[in-house]
């Protein structure tokens, strides 16, 4: 599952228009390190809740709509920050 995310994060790179690459928050990097500190946290609804909008993300992405895969990606941010 780990390594479809990244795949899909990569991929999604390398067709990303410049201005969506330009947003921080949004950004391959920064979907990449969230995949990752979610592999590190313990299981429960919060971590079920985020993998969801991850999930969402990375269909998003893999239909060329990076706005909807930056909405959803905006929502895990803030579930993560919620703790």
């Amino acid at each position: 599952m780990k390594i479809l995310i990244i795949a899909a994060v990569f991929s999604a790179l390398a067709f990303t228009p410049a201005s969506a690459k330009s947003k921080a928050a949004c950004s391959g990097e920064n979907i990449a390190k969230t995949s990752a500190a979610m592999a590190n946290m313990p299981e429960g609804p919060g971590k079920m809740a985020m993998s969801k909008e991850m999930g969402m993300v990375n269909t998003e992405m893999s239909k060329g709509n990076m706005r909807g895969a930056c909405a959803h990606y905006i929502k895990v941010q803030k579930m993560s920050s919620a703790k």
